[in-house]
């Protein structure tokens, strides 16, 4: 079968002087107006428009032809569509670009210049489709829960596929929210101790009065309130892998204890006598900048070595510039369907503003606002505003800031607006910006923003 073209034009004579040329190439339909248009896309779902700006009920202006062009893209952002405006209306056509269409004509229309262009516009339209339904096959099937196509994540991927088969320690690096617990729990799973417990502890949520006896466990009586004798997370790990998630935050003294377990394989219980020998793999994840750790002495080199056999790097989701739209349609369809509200996608100003902004929480600040993005949405596409990201709209008014002045500016904005919402709780601020709290705590004292 020809591949399936719309042309949409509000002159009777011209769409059928079209239709006459292009037949014996494509299938053609034809449309005179918006309303027209619409309905035959929805019929034959073309993936190519040649549209007219020029439709009625007012054909001598543009306003209805730049309607049609936004609804055709938002029912699919894949079509590619081909304005045809008059002479010396150039600037329409350049308006028509930046909103989202392929390419442009002039009229009168050179069939040959045509016959060109569409057989671009359907190449692409092609590449594009067979490249999202091998995006949406590796959704499907994922690989342990994690989402990516770039190149970046594929090297990640790589790395899991090839530790995972051994015992050696692992120690995963990367910014909050980029998901080291899902690569932790992936290398758990594709490996031999994949039917052992996976027990994950975050070494920075535990006051460090209490991080000793959770990690190694105590005797009963070792302390005043223990009053039974109980297992640390390490034991618990036996057989399985132990995730030590913000090791870098790990106490010098509990620093001490780890490195003698992974030297020796034996721990001892807080006001315990005898050695306990434990067999499970560690790995480690931390978003501090170990090196520097280091050479201030927070960190002690013998247990970075240690846990450091091998290093996998998690990427920022700004370093993942071609997963951004991939993840944010991804996370669409996943809460559509959870809560079954009916929304059609993103308009094209949120996707535009998805692409531009930084994500300073990486995927789990992008999971979290498109969540509530669904529920909030009162209309059938996702807006700038249910994503509540309208600080990035003041980045028009940064013009003439470096870039770090930008940044900090929008970074204090969403910081001071997610204080005032959740009345200075900073647990719920973190998980608001999908961001530690000794991250947060960092950003608010680079930024001299006060909780009260």
């Amino acid at each position: 079968m020809n591949p399936k073209l719309l042309i949409v034009d509000d002159q009777e004579e011209i769409r059928t002087q079209m239709k006459w040329a292009l037949a014996g190439d494509y299938e053609v339909s034809l449309a005179g107006d918006r309303p027209a248009a619409l309905s035959a896309l929805a019929e034959t779902s073309a993936p190519v428009v040649l549209l007219d700006l020029g439709l009625p009920p007012s054909p001598g202006d543009t306003v209805e032809g730049f309607q049609a062009l936004g609804e055709i893209l938002a029912r699919d952002p894949l079509t590619k569509v081909i304005v045809i405006t008059g002479q010396g209306e150039r600037d329409n056509a350049i308006r028509a670009i930046g909103d989202g269409a392929y390419d442009f004509l002039c009229k009168p229309i050179d069939t040959e210049e045509l016959k060109v262009i569409l057989r671009r516009a359907f190449y692409l339209a092609r590449l594009e489709r067979e490249s999202m339904a091998l995006r949406d096959q590796v959704a499907d099937e994922g690989f342990e829960g994690m989402l990516g196509t770039s190149v970046q994540m594929h090297q990640v991927f790589t790395s899991i596929r090839k530790v995972a088969t051994t015992d050696a320690p692992v120690l995963l690096l990367g910014e909050s929210g980029t998901g080291k617990e899902m690569a932790a729990l992936a290398v758990h799973r594709r490996s031999a101790r994949k039917n052992g417990p996976f027990v994950a502890i975050n070494c920075s949520a535990i006051p460090e009065t209490l991080l000793e006896s959770e990690l190694f466990g105590h005797e009963k009586g070792s302390f005043t309130g223990a009053h039974v004798q109980r297992k640390g997370r390490i034991e618990a790990a036996a057989g399985g892998t132990l995730f030590l998630d913000e090791i870098g935050e790990l106490p010098g003294a509990i620093q001490v204890k780890l490195l003698r377990f992974l030297q020796e394989q034996h721990i001892e219980r807080v006001g315990g006598r005898g050695e306990i020998e434990i067999d499970t793999r560690v790995i480690a994840a931390t978003n501090v900048d170990l090196n520097r750790a280091l050479a201030e002495g927070r960190f002690r080199e013998d247990l970075y070595y240690r846990l450091a056999v091998v290093v996998i790097r998690l990427p920022s989701l700004k370093e993942r510039a071609g997963d951004i739209e991939y993840l944010a349609r991804a996370f669409l369809q996943k809460f559509v369907h959870e809560t079954k509200r009916k929304i059609s996608g993103f308009s094209r100003q949120t996707l535009q503003t998805i692409s531009r902004y930084e994500w300073p929480g990486n995927v789990r600040e992008m999971e979290n606002r498109i969540r509530r993005a669904v529920i909030m949405a009162e209309g059938k596409q996702i807006s700038v505003d249910d994503l509540d990201l309208s600080a990035v709209a003041v980045a028009s008014g940064l013009q003439g800031q470096s870039l770090k002045e930008a940044r900090e500016h929008l970074e204090r904005d969403m910081i001071q607006r997610s204080l005032t919402r959740n009345k200075g709780k900073i647990t719920a601020v973190a998980d608001d910006l999908g961001v530690s709290r000794p991250t947060l705590y960092e950003l608010m004292e680079k930024l001299a923003i006060k909780r009260d």
